[in-house]
């Protein structure tokens, strides 16, 4: 009898303290869920350019990204408080960037058009720029009625194509050769292989001045066109906070300050 009471106690007495140690654990408070990061900042922007495309975004002579869209576009991260990132890409592949998510924005003398518009969302236009028509100074081509006959160079996947398509002297183009960047085209320009380059004005100028006297601008052009930032067309946060700081940058004077950096005048629009 002794012994049977015995274990009864040391059963209840085990059970008890089962019974203590779950209680308590039952009563640990709960660990606190970890705070998710504000909807909408991005930490980072990755912006995809062609790095071949002076003044607006290029490599210098220690092959550095400098250039007027680089300035503004680390002055405009930096009013988000975000990192920005300079991704080179394939021009003529840029909406295909921008939409794949490997660039967050395309900021290199991006034309505003409305066929791009169905795929990219832009901010309001920062600068104008003309499509002009680049020949060697001994060319007998001296207006757009000269190229009938002739083989013509533009950056593929630039604005440039689609001004040459647009307008009424393509019709009697010989050929419309298209080149991954203006400087072999230019090349070809050079060597006789091209009669003529279609291309934006600020990277003409620059080329054509760097040579004095090996080329000639024709004083026709392809038309007048709009410069803006675009990114993709659901990301309205990014869009808008790229505007504001664009915004505020005209406003304080440092777009204006940057422009007269890279062309010795304010060209902001």
């Amino acid at each position: 009898m002794k012994k049977l009471t015995t274990i009864l106690m040391m059963s209840l007495t085990a059970g008890a303290l089962l019974s203590g140690c779950g209680k308590n654990d039952s009563a640990q408070p709960a660990k606190p869920e970890a705070t998710p990061a504000p909807v909408g900042v991005a930490s980072k922007i990755v912006v995809g350019l062609d790095d071949n495309f002076p003044q607006m975004g290029f490599r210098d002579a220690q092959n550095q990204l400098v250039g007027f869209d680089i300035d503004l576009a680390r002055e405009a991260a930096k009013r988000l408080g975000a990192e920005v990132e300079f991704k080179p890409i394939d021009w003529s592949a840029k909406e295909a960037e921008l939409n794949g998510k490997r660039v967050d924005a395309l900021w290199n003398g991006l034309t505003i058009t409305e066929e791009r518009k169905q795929n990219i969302g832009f901010t309001a236009p920062y600068m104008e720029n003309r499509q002009i028509v680049v020949v060697v100074a001994s060319s007998p081509i001296k207006t757009k009625a000269d190229l009938a006959g002739k083989v013509v160079g533009v950056q593929d996947g630039s604005s440039a194509v689609d001004a040459v398509q647009k307008d009424a002297a393509a019709k009697s183009i010989k050929e419309l050769k298209k080149f991954a960047d203006n400087v072999t085209a230019l090349m070809d320009l050079t060597t006789g292989r091209l009669d003529a380059l279609v291309v934006d004005e600020v990277v003409g100028r620059y080329y054509t001045a760097k040579k004095p006297g090996e080329y000639l601008v024709l004083d026709e052009n392809f038309g007048t066109e709009e410069y803006g930032v675009g990114t993709r067309k659901d990301d309205t946060e990014l869009l808008a906070r790229l505007q504001k700081a664009m915004d505020e940058m005209k406003q304080d004077g440092t777009a204006a300050r940057i422009s007269t950096q890279w062309f010795g005048k304010d060209i902001v629009k």
